[in-house]
């Protein structure tokens, strides 16, 4: 994948030496060999369930090494550095406080899975003192936080990479190569789908913050609110205050794919249709969702989310039709299916390495892969295979997705900037309000 990992592939190494054209290097020359700037030193803020993918597809490079474990709860770090332990063989420092992190000149790069309140502030921040950034889906809670984190990197110059990993699937990218081709035709529609049976969240009750929990650090930027028994560590995902709902939970990924694979942007408009329709909780997102995005010269990407319900007859958890004038193309994180225009197959291509696709932890081999791109691009200047500039494009399609169905209407937008035209109401979405002393800037 890299210069360096052919370099591996053709040395010997053990214990004591590295061998190199007859050449026998003690062990603790090896970094100098390769030399300083090679050795990518990491921080991981956010460890329960996401962040470990992080530490195993960054363990993944021999070359990198996680020296910060970061975390505002201090149950989630007790059972995260057992964890480590067993599964990567070392236990990093322990840092609470990510500003503090972010001090340290020995840190080359900070991988970001935290709640997404927290993305783009904090990965504004780490670019500012000089720090590379691979930061989860979605990269931004809000329109206005997206436009600055991309003029953010603009300005710092380091590395941004989002978690989209099916952008470094190799089936995924043989079939945009395949589609370039034409192999069907003019492609005009993408359909993206996430299908799933959350249950419900209950009615949140009024408690103390447990003592583990620095609750203060968790809410960062966002309005305070009192603490309730269904929030941490998961469901926050379903409270507007610090998530964004099913739509960029989940389908960030598949509309990605399909606005790759159609080669668009940003769209002419958006509407969305959907509503609650299970339990009587505190979820705050519909959790029945059909978006459709509409783009020059006819093409069109629909996402359907379903969230909370046993779906009979059963379909894939989750997945991307791309159709063309000549035949159609599936794919998901471990395949790609090609089909003529009679539904025959033609070609089927699958990873060498499964990832999950429904689970909350969601990691495999294309964490590997993407994490591998990101650490090509900080070594080498090779292209990322998410670069900000473009994933937060993807991202600005479901921010757009859940203002058309809050506004209960077509969003008409413009092209050149996603700003809604003519939609007082929908824009106040633009931006959030956000604690004093807390709010993102350059």
């Amino acid at each position: 994948m890299t210069t360096r990992r052919n370099f591996l592939k053709k040395t010997t190494v053990g214990t004591a030496a590295v061998t190199l054209g007859g050449l026998v290097l003690p062990s603790t020359s090896y970094a100098n060999f390769l030399g300083a700037n090679d050795h990518i030193n990491c921080a991981v803020i956010g460890v329960r369930s996401r962040g470990k993918a992080h530490y195993k597809a960054i363990h993944a490079d021999v070359n990198a090494k996680v020296i910060y474990t970061c975390d505002v709860d201090d149950k989630i770090i007790e059972k995260h550095n057992v964890w480590c332990q067993k599964n990567i063989g070392y236990v990093p420092k322990v840092e609470k406080d990510f500003r503090k992190i972010l001090e340290d000149k020995d840190v080359d790069a900070v991988f970001i899975a935290t709640p997404e309140h927290w993305h783009a502030p904090m990965a504004i921040a780490a670019l500012q003192a000089g720090k590379h950034v691979y930061i989860e889906k979605p990269c931004s809670h809000n329109p206005h936080e997206n436009d600055l984190l991309v003029a953010a990197q603009k300005k710092y110059g380091k590395k941004v990479q989002m978690g989209n990993q099916q952008r470094s699937a190799t089936t995924s990218i043989m079939a945009i190569d395949d589609i370039r081709n034409g192999i069907i035709g003019e492609v005009y529609k993408g359909e993206a789908y996430y299908s799933n049976n959350r249950g419900s969240i209950g009615k949140g009750k009024k408690i103390d913050v447990p003592k583990s929990l620095d609750w203060e650090m968790w809410q960062g930027p966002a309005p305070r609110k009192e603490y309730k028994d269904n929030i941490h560590p998961y469901n926050w995902h379903w409270f507007r205050n610090w998530g964004t709902g099913e739509m960029h939970n989940n389908g960030t990924h598949e509309v990605d794919i399909c606005r790759w694979a159609l080669g668009v942007d940003l769209p002419e408009s958006v509407t969305s249709f959907g509503g609650k329709y299970t339990f009587d909780d505190d979820w705050e997102f519909v959790d029945n969702q059909q978006v459709t995005f509409k783009f020059a010269d006819d093409k069109f990407i629909t996402w359907t989310g379903h969230s909370r319900g046993v779906l009979k007859p059963e379909r894939p958890g989750r997945g991307i039709t791309i159709y063309g004038s000549k035949g159609s193309i599936q794919l998901d994180r471990n395949y790609y299916k090609l089909y003529d225009l009679q539904g025959n197959p033609i070609k089927f291509e699958f990873e060498k390495s499964a990832s999950a696709t429904t689970n909350t932890r969601g990691e495999g081999g294309l964490d590997v892969s993407h994490v591998g791109n990101f650490f090509d691009a900080i070594r080498e200047d090779k292209n990322l295979h998410a670069e900000i500039n473009d994933a937060s494009i993807s991202t600005m399609l479901c921010h757009l997705g859940n203002m058309a169905q809050d506004a209960g209407e077509t969003l008409k937008i413009d092209t050149s900037t996603g700003k809604v035209l003519n939609n007082e109401k929908a824009m106040k979405s633009w931006k959030r309000e956000y604690q004093p002393g807390w709010e993102p800037k350059l």
